[in-house]
């Protein structure tokens, strides 16, 4: 894991890669994408007047680029959006049952990456299964932000 000229954490390689961080927006570069069995563990806490934070999996670091997952929690609706994007369009949103994040309470999060996509794990409990539509090894970056305090993210 190395640092990058604007302070993004850039991963080499396979591996159990764990950091604490305070700051949102987060971005850390995966270079050689994930595969099936990849799993991304972020572990935070929701503030008090938390309106919605984001998880995207990108497929570069670039302003604009793809977004194989994005894993969008909104208080402000009580739902979880999970989506892509595209060449600048976003695909059809899927929503999740119910909201499992609560305002002042901690959260942990596993994105697992499966043979047919992505399996959302929250709290020990599978909450969604969004199936594929950008291949997974085209991703190229996990970013986190929105109203959330990070406390942990581990790729394993």
């Amino acid at each position: 894991m190395s640092p990058t000229p604007n302070g993004h954490l850039k991963l080499q390689g396979f591996g159990a890669v764990s950091f604490t961080t305070k700051n949102v927006p987060h971005k850390t570069s995966l270079p050689e994408g994930i595969r099936v069995g990849t799993v991304l563990r972020i572990r935070g806490l929701v503030p008090d007047k938390a309106g919605r934070f984001y998880m995207n999996l990108l497929c570069g670091e670039e302003p604009g680029s793809d977004a194989a997952l994005h894993f969008n929690p909104r208080l402000d609706e009580s739902t979880v959006v999970f989506n892509t994007l595209e060449r600048g369009t976003w695909g059809a949103e899927e929503r999740g049952s119910g909201i499992p994040f609560q305002r002042g309470q901690p959260f942990d999060v596993l994105l697992i990456a499966t043979e047919e996509g992505f399996k959302a794990v929250i709290a020990d409990s599978e909450y969604h299964h969004f199936r594929y539509r950008i291949p997974p090894g085209r991703v190229r970056a996990l970013e986190v932000g929105g109203d959330l305090q990070l406390e942990l993210v581990k790729i394993f």
